[in-house]
């Protein structure tokens, strides 16, 4: 694979430098490397505003909707599956867009249709005139345009960004979204105390405005890929000929799903593993989960600090050992000041290796086809929640305990089977 120059890398636009003490720590800090650069801290601020939209999103949407079906489990299962389904299939559209449209129209359009969207809902609530098929049917359409809208979020880096401050890029936009995860749910929880569920909506629609605005300001994006001269459907298949002709990309988007698979179990399944594990109350469960994004947050600011290494691949694969091995004792503890920890570092591995694997599959598709590699990808999103399915089966059978170290457990062997049967990914710089 071609790679840029040092002085390539460090190269940076006079014009994109901060002057004063915002850029003294700028040249300081190794992890806000990628501030250097003008049109990286917009897309970095709009995927803030983004993500914190979506999290606050769903709190307030989950409880619209328990107030509508009197606290119905399956009813807050139906309303994330409409919003993750899309994720499965949408996204190769995405990715097939984001290579033959401008990469910040598909982010514009995307993010202003979550805003409109929003608005309708809240309009809805605040009216009462809310109903459960409404939330069912926005939840279908916010989980297309999120499908649409994060293959370009994703590509777009590698086109403002040079090869070595890429993955401190995606490493960053990874803290944004972890920052919150924390700080989203806290937020709207609160708020909807004081102004209702409508209230947060607006609030809500305001931070997909911003998104857009930010979005706008972006000099990156305006022009589409060299046209293939496909259809949406054979750019499609384009890709995925392309991902089984490359036997790295291969490699990489394998091991992007089998965490997916046998590593996500405990975003769902914490609650009542610590109720019967652990006894706690809604108090404790709040700081476990806290806990998770904290981890998560670290982790990303640890990579986004360590620049370029050699031996990625060998690394991402001792990230994800270390993922399971550490589910596995985490599901028998009974100890909450032994979980804590071990939570934390769970939080930690897990986002370090899906940032690491994001990295080096832009780093080694080619420019045209990073959209539908992307896409590809984020079809992950999707299959978490069904992922979840047949370990909540076993929790209900053998108990939470039994599911969460089985996950882990299987989560560790796979990665170590497939470390002895594809050695050279050991080898990937």
């Amino acid at each position: 694979m071609k790679r840029q120059t040092l002085e390539t890398d460090i190269a940076v636009d006079p014009h994109q430098e901060r002057n004063g003490l915002i850029g003294v720590a700028l040249r300081r800090l190794p992890m806000l490397d990628s501030f250097k650069v003008r049109d990286y801290r917009w897309v970095w601020l709009s995927s803030l505003f983004s993500m914190l939209a979506m999290n606050m999103q769903m709190l307030a949407r989950v409880w619209i909707v328990m107030r509508l079906t009197e606290d119905s489990p399956m009813a807050v299962v139906y309303i994330t599956m409409t919003f993750a389904l899309p994720m499965m299939f949408v996204s190769l559209l995405g990715g097939a867009l984001a290579d033959r449209v401008p990469r910040r129209t598909m982010m514009i359009y995307g993010q202003g249709g979550n805003a409109l969207l929003t608005l309708v809902v809240a309009t809805l609530d605040i009216t009462g005139a809310i109903q459960f098929w409404h939330l069912m049917a926005v939840g279908l359409v916010n989980g297309s345009l999120m499908a649409i809208n994060m293959p370009s979020r994703q590509a777009i880096l590698s086109d403002i960004l040079p090869e070595g401050r890429l993955m401190n890029g995606i490493a960053m936009m990874n803290s944004a979204m972890n920052t919150t995860r924390i700080v989203g749910p806290a937020l709207a929880g609160v708020l909807i105390l004081w102004i209702g569920t409508y209230g947060v909506l607006y609030i809500v629609a305001g931070a997909y405005a911003l998104s857009v605005l930010a979005v706008m300001a972006l000099d990156a994006g305006r022009t589409p890929k060299a046209s293939s001269g496909k259809g949406v459907g054979g750019d499609i298949r384009a890709g995925f000929e392309y991902v089984l002709a490359s036997p790295t990309i291969m490699m990489l988007i394998v091991m992007a799903f089998v965490p997916v698979m046998f590593g996500m179990s405990y975003h769902v399944l914490l609650p009542v593993w610590a109720r019967v594990s652990l006894d706690v109350q809604s108090s404790d469960l709040g700081v476990l989960m806290m806990t998770m994004g904290v981890g998560a947050l670290v982790g990303t600011l640890a990579l986004a600090s360590l620049g370029n290494f050699r031996k990625r691949g060998a690394f991402l694969l001792v990230c994800c050992v270390a993922w399971g091995v550490s589910l596995a004792v985490f599901s028998q503890t009974t100890s909450y000041a032994l979980a804590v920890p071990l939570l934390l570092f769970i939080g930690l591995v897990s986002a370090m290796y899906m940032s690491l694997n994001m990295t080096m599959l832009q780093l080694y598709a080619s420019p045209e086809m990073r959209g539908r590699i992307m896409s590809i990808a984020m079809m992950t999103f999707g299959l978490m929640p069904l992922s979840a399915v047949p370990f909540g089966i076993i929790a209900e059978v053998y108990g939470p305990a039994f599911a969460l170290m089985l996950s882990g457990a299987l989560l560790a062997a796979f990665t170590v089977v497939f470390a002895a049967r594809f050695p050279r990914f050991r080898a990937i710089a």
